[in-house]
């Protein structure tokens, strides 16, 4: 296994378990700005702001996961196919898409639950 997959593996096990059917973690969510329509993601994906996608710096690239807003608890399921910089303390950078339909556009950043699907 190379370095970036065991770091993954690493991470993923430090995450705690709810339920069989999940990994969880909790933290920060934000949003892209739309001046990254269209560049190139970490995945090689060109960066949609009206899909589902998500930037992780842990999970390995094409992993599904659930983000819960603990605020008013809508829930969506996202790609991740891009990392953030190395130096942004939040847990999860998602899509325009995804914090409209999460309901917290007007605010920025929100609360959330990440929850890592099972093929």
């Amino acid at each position: 296994m190379g370095l970036h997959a065991q770091s993954a593996a690493d991470s993923i096990r430090r995450m705690h378990r709810k339920s069989p059917a999940a990994l969880v973690d909790t933290g920060v969510a934000s949003y892209y700005h739309s001046k990254f329509q269209g560049r190139i993601t970490a995945s090689g994906e060109l960066y949609d702001q009206d899909k589902l996608t998500a930037a992780h710096n842990r999970l390995p690239l094409g992993t599904m996961i659930r983000v819960t807003n603990l605020r008013n608890k809508r829930s969506i399921v996202v790609k991740v196919n891009d990392r953030l910089h190395h130096r942004n303390p939040r847990l999860v950078d998602l899509s325009r898409a995804a914090a409209i339909k999460l309901g917290y556009i007007g605010r920025g950043i929100t609360r959330v639950k990440v929850e890592v699907l099972k093929d």
